[in-house]
């Protein structure tokens, strides 16, 4: 994939806000009006019988992924090991959904978009086996999780674009700008 000149330049639109320690707004339903702007949740179903279970992970054009381009589509998958933290990533133009299938996750999103109403805000989700929800992330929200419990976490995740490198940016999971609290919370 080619450079993309648009992507660099826009990497002065991305902005990390000085945040208190913590872990901002807990997201407890899926139309919280915590929520940052441009991300969307929804719950997906989960087809129990005697055998297991069966789980739609995504259908193309409806959705939370109605507006991905199915030729330009990516889907992949990350296992990790209970404690393991991925985070922070951002991109520029590549929307993220998400699907974790399989344990626990700690996701943790802060708005990077200076131009945002909610720039700033860090949202935090516990979902997985426990809580069903797929999370639609948008361009300049930055992103990652945590494995908590005692399995291992699957992750599906399906992007509107194939990969490009050009288009992500890092920050590391302990900045201290973001401020986020990776710590169990033993109250």
């Amino acid at each position: 994939m080619a450079f993309d000149v648009a992507a660099c330049q826009a990497m002065d639109t991305i902005g990390v806000r000085q945040c208190e320690k913590g872990l901002g707004k807990i997201i407890l339903k899926p139309d919280s009006p915590d929520l940052i702007a441009g991300v969307r949740v929804a719950p997906f179903p989960l087809f129990p019988d005697d055998r297991g279970c069966f789980q739609e992970v995504v259908r193309m054009r409806s959705g939370l992924v109605a507006d991905f381009d199915p030729q330009t589509t990516q889907v992949s998958a990350a296992l990790n090991y209970p404690g393991t933290i991925k985070a922070f990533h951002y991109h520029l133009l590549q929307t993220d959904y998400w699907v974790p299938v399989y344990g626990m996750l700690q996701v943790a999103l802060v708005d990077l978009r200076p131009e945002s109403k909610t720039y700033g805000a860090r949202n935090t989700f516990y979902v997985g086996s426990m809580r069903p929800w797929q999370i639609y992330v948008p361009p300049g929200v930055g992103h990652g999780y945590k494995v908590i419990g005692t399995e291992m976490a699957f992750l599906v995740y399906v992007t509107n674009r194939f990969y490009n490198p050009d288009d992500e940016g890092r920050i590391p999971y302990n900045d201290p700008r973001i401020n986020y609290d990776w710590e169990t919370q033993h109250k």
